[in-house]
């Protein structure tokens, strides 16, 4: 329970008005989209520190939401070097990736663009932790999505 107020937390702080959105879809339903992507995560070294499950949130209150969850995940030698430079970058770390479903009945994986994210704490995107996590994420949900 605690991972996942901290998680819920994190995902609030960190919304960011201009940073891009990058979505891949997803052949496999969310729940299946993202055991595949929290397998890949693990299996690449990284920390899984929660999956928040926005529609049985809504269970909870009696309300209704396609499915919908959020996975939290990072790696501190990736992680580390942003916030070294800017503690505040804490905002945006852990990574998160959302899984959902759209109107139309397509799954997506999403995450904010780690240059866009980073910009707004004066990491710039040519340095070093962008362009990683920018390979990182970009790999992650790529092999999750893989058919």
């Amino acid at each position: 329970m605690k991972n996942l107020l901290l998680a819920t937390a994190i995902s609030v702080m960190a919304t960011t008005a201009s940073a891009e959105v990058i979505k891949v879809a997803s052949p496999y339903s969310v729940a299946e989209t993202l055991d595949r992507l929290e397998t890949i995560v693990k299996g690449a070294g990284a920390k899984v520190f929660a999956r928040v499950e926005h529609a049985k949130g809504a269970e909870m209150i009696g309300q209704e939401l396609a499915p919908m969850a959020l996975l939290v995940f990072g790696k501190p030698e990736i992680g580390t070097p942003a916030l070294q430079a800017n503690p505040l970058s804490g905002l945006m770390l852990p990574a998160r990736v959302l899984g959902y479903q759209d109107s139309d009945g397509k799954v997506w994986l999403a995450y904010e663009n780690p240059a866009d994210m980073m910009a707004q704490f004066d990491i710039p995107a040519d340095a070093k932790v962008v362009k990683v996590l920018t390979k990182v994420l970009g790999g992650l949900t790529g092999k999750a999505v893989a058919e």
